[in-house]
């Protein structure tokens, strides 16, 4: 049932927030920390990308495991998945080793796999249509808050207790947010009768193509987007010599890049239209990729373009979030499930590519950023016909 106003909401969008931005700086530790990592670990860079890859690549089971907030409720699905990465990351502390992070990163992201999309559906279930862009971009706050808030405090807890000291503050977080949640969600648990079964639900989503080519539009957007995001840190890192708690602090202007966005789609994308705005914001990333490289030859330079790049994608993909929530309503965690499996598979090949890529130099990994991105925007165009 959809409601016109938010207010009604405000507790939930509080605790979701808080929620994601706990979930989220689980999710994000490891990219300005790679090689941090790597060191303490005594492993190459490489398995830690590796473990990045493998977590991406979870992601793929996204259309299995978030069908769970269609057919057992959205607030079941919810905490199931947060107990996941709470347990996931309890294990870094219990076995401090490559495996258990490995372990933390995988529970983590299946936990996020399921919590996502159970609820986008909740607030597509309660937000009506033409107000649903601000409702997604307040709880996307929890994205921008684990660079603004979370990376920093995660980068002075490395570098004053060593690697391990985040993941048990965080798994005592997420238990915390488990708590909350279960106060504030109401009971949705379906009716016998009432659940949609796996099959029927991916049957009604391939058999509509604007929803196959908003799920191809997702997946090659996040290919462009981690390709560089995959090297950022071994780019400062490399070039400037910045250590981890200036690292940390480097993250803080991704976060406030990202709550800039986050607060453009809050207050523009539901008047542009969800399409316009998406490729409005495509074309700026692309513009932004080549713009990297280019003033990349001082922090300042590096940092204002970290900026511009991180601002344009997160208003990108945000204000594409509420137009994929409205395509297949009657399977809406399945398809919210496919969109994060499609951005997954895109972070796993951005993964892999935008680490071979770096071999060539920055320039490479933004120009093969910049026409993913593009080419993304071709398919938005040609076959989302939602506006």
């Amino acid at each position: 049932m959809n409601s016109g106003s938010l207010a009604p909401l405000r507790a939930r969008f509080i605790v979701f927030t808080f929620t994601r931005t706990v979930l989220n700086t689980g999710f994000r530790l490891v990219y300005p920390f790679i090689a941090t990592f790597a060191r303490a670990l005594g492993v190459e860079v490489e398995a830690i990308a590796l473990a990045v890859t493998a977590r991406s690549a979870l992601g793929l089971s996204g259309p299995l495991l978030g069908n769970l907030g269609d057919s057992i409720g959205r607030k079941r699905a919810m905490l199931f998945g947060l107990s996941l990465f709470a347990l996931g990351f309890a294990v870094v502390l219990l076995l401090p080793s490559y495996p258990s992070l490995f372990i933390a990163l995988l529970l983590g992201a299946a936990g996020k796999i399921i919590f996502d999309p159970a609820m986008q559906a909740h607030l597509g279930d309660h937000v009506a249509y033409d107000r649903r862009s601000t409702a997604i971009a307040l709880t996307e706050i929890g994205w921008s808050g684990a660079s603004l808030v979370g990376l920093p405090v995660v980068g002075w807890f490395i570098a004053e207790q060593g690697w391990v000291s985040p993941f048990p503050l965080l798994a005592l977080m997420m238990l915390i947010c488990i708590f909350l949640l279960w106060r504030v969600l109401p009971d949705d648990a379906p009716t016998p009768g009432s659940r949609i079964t796996l099959r029927s639900a991916w049957t009604s989503i391939i058999n509509y193509p604007p929803a196959i080519a908003a799920l191809a539009t997702s997946l090659l957007i996040s290919v462009g987007n981690e390709s560089v995001n995959i090297v950022y840190g071994l780019w400062l890192e490399g070039s400037f010599g910045l250590q981890v708690v200036a690292l940390g602090a480097a993250s803080s202007v991704i976060g406030f890049a990202e709550l800039s966005g986050e607060g453009l789609v809050a207050t523009i994308t539901d008047r542009l239209g969800k399409k316009r705005a998406v490729s409005i914001g495509l074309l700026i990333t692309a513009a932004a990729c080549i713009l990297l490289p280019i003033i990349g030859h001082s922090i300042a330079g590096v940092l204002f373009g970290l900026f511009l790049f991180y601002l344009s994608f997160e208003f990108t993909f945000v204000s594409l979030i509420p137009l994929v929530t409205e395509l297949v309503p009657t399977a809406r965690a399945t398809l919210m499930a496919g969109n994060l499996a499609a951005a997954a598979g895109g972070r796993a090949l951005g993964a892999v590519s935008g680490s071979w890529l770096f071999n060539f130099g920055i320039w490479t990994n933004a120009t093969f950023g910049a026409s993913l991105t593009l080419l993304a925007g071709f398919v938005l165009w040609r076959w989302v016909k939602v506006e």
